[in-house]
């Protein structure tokens, strides 16, 4: 697929991991889950409790052990955030980048990133509306952004 805002295409993406739980497998469905509410807890985002249950503990696929995916179990147990952590991410992104550019204000490539971000990060909230994970009256208010991180 071509990445967004370049004429590159990028390399295929990865296999996914086998759907069925090995016999020997460490962890059983309702350990798994309390090991996602407690870091969940912790302040861990859900793309870091993936990252940490697959490299510390093992688990090569939560919905393969579960039967649901990891944003689910954190919905069912009520400990989720209020905005997607993409959209999140890209939020931080934006705050950066206009960090910088308070600082160099001649720097046109850093004026282009914070455009090509503002518009991934309107796309994606069109995308949120459309699958009602965001309110449809929800905007983006530019000039507040560090309340959305909090």
């Amino acid at each position: 697929m071509a990445r967004m805002h370049s004429g590159a295409h990028g390399k295929s993406g990865s296999k996914t991991p086998v759907k069925r739980i090995p016999s020997w497998a460490p962890f059983k469905e309702k350990e798994v889950e309390k090991l996602i509410v407690k870091y969940s807890k912790a302040g861990k985002s859900s793309s870091e409790i993936g990252m940490i249950l697959r490299d510390s503990y093992g688990i090569h696929s939560i919905k393969a052990l579960t039967g649901k995916k990891l944003s689910a179990i954190l919905e069912e147990n009520k400990v989720g955030k209020k905005l997607p952590d993409d959209l999140i991410s890209l939020i931080k992104k934006m705050i950066f980048i206009k960090q910088h550019l308070e600082k160099n204000n001649l720097d046109e490539t850093a004026n282009r990133g914070l455009i090509l971000t503002q518009s991934k990060i309107f796309r994606l909230v069109n995308y949120y509306k459309k699958k009602k994970k965001l309110p449809a009256d929800w905007e983006l208010d530019t000039d507040r952004l560090k309340i959305y991180i909090e």
